[in-house]
């Protein structure tokens, strides 16, 4: 990874204990006040989370999106959020977002709306009586 003269802005590195990150690695890192913080032993699932958001907002959004540059980025991960976490089902939840409760069943015969976000790149839908 590149930081240039960004290096400053960095405070913590999360990595796990693989033998490949060496004492200079860190000694490196902390040179410039980074804090290396360490994931847990024996803990394989510690960031199974993070690791499956920042997967399916690359598998979902940035193969499919042409960054320009980083306000462009933050911009799109503000609108991938806000959708991930108002809109999108999830199973553990029972099909509810985290930030909204389940909505109440609807019949069959309701019309159906769609929204594009993102250029098209997600789509919202819901349902209207």
């Amino acid at each position: 990874m590149a930081l240039d003269n960004r290096v400053d802005r960095v405070r913590f590195l999360i990595r796990d204990r693989d033998a490949k990150f060496t004492d200079a690695f860190d000694a490196v890192l902390a040179s410039q006040a980074v804090q290396v913080l360490l994931t847990p032993v024996r803990a394989p699932q510690a960031n199974a989370y993070i690791e499956r958001w920042i997967g399916g907002c690359r598998r979902e959004l940035l193969d499919r999106t042409l960054i320009i540059n980083e306000r462009h980025l933050r911009n799109v991960l503000a609108a991938v959020e806000t959708h991930f976490n108002t809109h999108r089902p999830h199973r553990a939840l029972r099909q509810a977002a985290p930030r909204r409760p389940l909505p109440d069943p609807v019949d069959r015969d309701g019309k159906v709306i769609r929204r594009d976000l993102l250029g098209g790149v997600i789509h919202e839908y819901t349902q209207v009586a």
